[in-house]
């Protein structure tokens, strides 16, 4: 029987406690090294527990209902705007969601349009979908 739990148990239950969506690589650092926790988190992610959506940024996965292969619990944009906000930037609608809830046009807004307060240089995406960034007015 073990005696104390490891990195990855601790790690495993801090991820499994907390209702966040987004999940940021320093939220561990009082657990190890910096070496340390990028090890356990690359471990989650190749064993389905995780996904990375951005440098330093991951997500809870869950495997698709419809094919098996692993996917993110919310949807790409809700990833987004969650991680924007455990860093500190403010988001809001951007134009196009504005000009589709006022009805001045009738097309749909893909949601991959955030308009944000302050510059962003920060990529976030998975699967081949990314998120764009504009400056809000």
């Amino acid at each position: 029987m073990k005696k104390y739990p490891t990195l990855s148990d601790q790690m495993a239950t801090r991820i499994r406690r907390k209702k966040a969506l987004v999940f940021l690589r320093a939220d561990f650092a009082d657990l190890g090294s910096y070496e340390q926790v990028g090890r356990v988190l690359r471990a989650f992610v190749s064993q389905g527990k995780l996904i990375k959506i951005g440098y330093g940024l991951y997500a809870k996965a869950k495997p698709s209902a419809l094919t098996g292969e692993i996917v993110p619990i919310a949807p790409l944009p809700t990833l987004a705007i969650a991680a924007l906000a455990r860093l500190g930037i403010k988001t809001a609608p951007s134009r196009l969601e504005t000009a589709y809830q006022a009805g001045q046009t009738r097309q749909v807004p893909t949601g991959r349009l955030i308009a944000v307060q302050r510059r962003v240089r920060r990529k976030i995406g998975w699967g081949g979908a990314c998120i764009y960034f504009e400056p809000a007015t």
